[in-house]
């Protein structure tokens, strides 16, 4: 079992790896380029990088709240630091792979279960990527209404496109509140495979996995549902968290904002509107993101998001070149710690 995982550990590294080297060599400019944007960038690199050391640590404070949840004794001797090195792994995976939690998830699991029983492991680490997207809901969900005050400010404009797409997303928001209420009361493991047998072609394995794993699988969904029927506390403590690390995100394109000179005046009141603008920059381009999010490392996808949401706010589609390119070179150092993360023992 050992060498199996070790096998798996040294896939999942491989896969990084690759990734790297695949983000290297798709950017949309020249390495003189890239260069030119990084001189310009500056000093200002430590914190756009530094925030990341933060909102990791927000994440993993919320996984954390929920294994201790879930797992009571067993999690006694599972450090906070471990947590936060699997959760930095985890998301340098989620980067580098398509569809996201296709190689974060499992590696997740397969390094937590040295720690608490494969069950808990699981239905924690499932926990928690819910609670990650429930709360990407939320934030998508507020901005709207951060927009609309700011329009009604006459800081941003409003018209029918604008005032239709705010409805789209309001609609799509709702729809997902109702499918992740009915998820923690009811779980959603045991629908997802049967859901998964509707696939052409994945119809017998679906039928197979059921009958060798059917209590396993309903232990999991029980556990799922079990976190907010008997211990809201822990339940809203990891989405808060989880929504708070977004709020944290927005700081680095702020960061970029003020690089550029960008702060509305300047002042107090100024920095405020540049960070609220910031936030909707966040909030568009992650979902513009994870809406074609079966792209390995969301490439174009991100810079397309980024600059579509900056011109939206009346700013130039070079400022959004600009920023795309920096959050890509982030990525990649954080895929490269995440990566070497890995391989500490």
């Amino acid at each position: 079992m050992k060498w199996t995982k070790q096998r798996l550990n040294n896939l999942f590294f491989i896969i990084g790896i690759a990734a790297c080297v695949v983000m290297l060599l798709t950017f949309d400019v020249s390495f003189i380029e890239l260069w030119g944007h990084l001189c310009r960038a500056g000093y200002w690199l430590v914190p756009i990088l530094g925030v990341w050391i933060v909102i990791y640590a927000i994440n993993a404070w919320s996984w954390f709240t929920i294994i201790k949840s879930k797992c009571g004794d067993e999690a006694r001797r599972l450090s906070f630091w471990r947590v936060y090195r699997l959760t930095i792994t985890g998301y340098a995976l989620n980067y580098a792979t398509p569809v996201g939690g296709l190689g974060g998830e499992p590696y997740r699991i397969m390094e937590l279960s040295k720690d608490v029983s494969t069950q808990h492991a699981t239905s924690s680490v499932i926990l928690y990527a819910m609670m990650h997207f429930f709360a990407h809901f939320w934030f998508w969900f507020s901005s709207i209404f951060i927009y609309l005050a700011l329009a009604a400010a006459g800081d941003l404009p409003i018209n029918t496109t604008i005032a239709t797409t705010l409805g789209i997303v309001i609609v799509f928001c709702l729809i997902a509140f109702y499918i992740f209420s009915r998820g923690y009361r009811k779980g959603l493991v045991v629908k997802t495979i049967r859901w998964i047998g509707h696939i052409p072609g994945l119809k017998g394995w679906s039928t197979r996995f059921q009958e060798r794993h059917g209590d396993a699988l309903l232990n999991i969904d029980q556990q799922i549902a079990s976190l907010h029927a008997t211990d809201k506390r822990a339940f809203y403590k990891s989405l808060l968290l989880e929504y708070l690390s977004r709020v944290v995100q927005s700081c680095e394109v702020l960061f970029m904002l003020l690089l550029f000179g960008i702060d509305n005046g300047g002042g107090f009141s100024g920095i405020c509107i540049t960070y609220l603008h910031s936030l909707l920059i966040v909030s568009f381009t992650t979902l513009f993101a994870n809406l074609i999010g079966f792209l390995p490392m969301q490439l174009g996808v991100q810079e397309g998001g980024f600059v579509l949401s900056i011109a939206a706010l009346g700013l130039s589609a070079a400022l959004g070149i600009f920023v795309s390119i920096i959050c890509r070179v982030r990525e990649i150092i954080w895929i490269a710690i995440g990566l070497l993360l890995m391989r500490l023992r």
